[in-house]
């Protein structure tokens, strides 16, 4: 399932993030919990002065971790314009691996998946997430269907002065 670095894919889901990045600041200023951003790391060329010179790297980490009420998160978020399904390709080998490795030392693993021009919000278990991605391994389907979604995930909505309360369905 790994696939090759494409421009078209860099900002993809910046603006669910931005959601993200806004909520975990309020959940953190309210004192429900304590969940950041993991930095795209950056190799450094050469730095001549104030000019810096590098390129992203391939990262080795999912978008977000972080602890609420003794527990670790780990997910990452993930943006489709697809109406009928979620393409597990949207997800790399690496982002599977660790969110798999972290669930099985107990950790709160998923995703939040938003479904662009439905102007829907899922969070997607990592449950059914392997159960998936083991699936399309075994030569099943390569994606997710909207309606398993909507029937086994849970809707994520704005409420209680939360911009995108998740931490309500976990």
């Amino acid at each position: 399932m790994s696939k090759a670095y494409s421009r078209s894919h860099a900002n993809r889901g910046a603006g669910l993030e931005r959601l993200v990045d806004m909520v975990n600041t309020q959940y953190r200023n309210k004192g429900v919990a304590d969940i950041r951003k993991v930095p795209t790391p950056v190799q450094i060329m050469k730095h001549h002065g104030r000019t810096v010179t590098g390129y992203t790297q391939k990262g080795e980490w999912v978008d977000y971790v972080g602890v609420h009420n003794g527990r670790t998160i780990v997910f990452d978020a993930k943006e489709t314009s697809n109406r009928t399904s979620f393409p597990l390709d949207n997800v790399s080998d690496h982002q599977y691996e660790l969110l798999k490795s972290w669930y099985e030392k107990g950790a709160h693993s998923f995703l939040i998946v938003s479904f662009k021009k439905l102007n829907e919000i899922y969070l997607l278990s990592f449950n059914l997430l392997e159960a998936y991605w083991e699936g399309a391994k075994e030569g099943g389907r390569k994606s997710i269907p909207y309606d398993e979604f909507v029937t086994e995930c849970d809707l994520v909505k704005s409420e209680k002065g939360y911009v995108l309360h998740y931490l309500k369905v976990i």
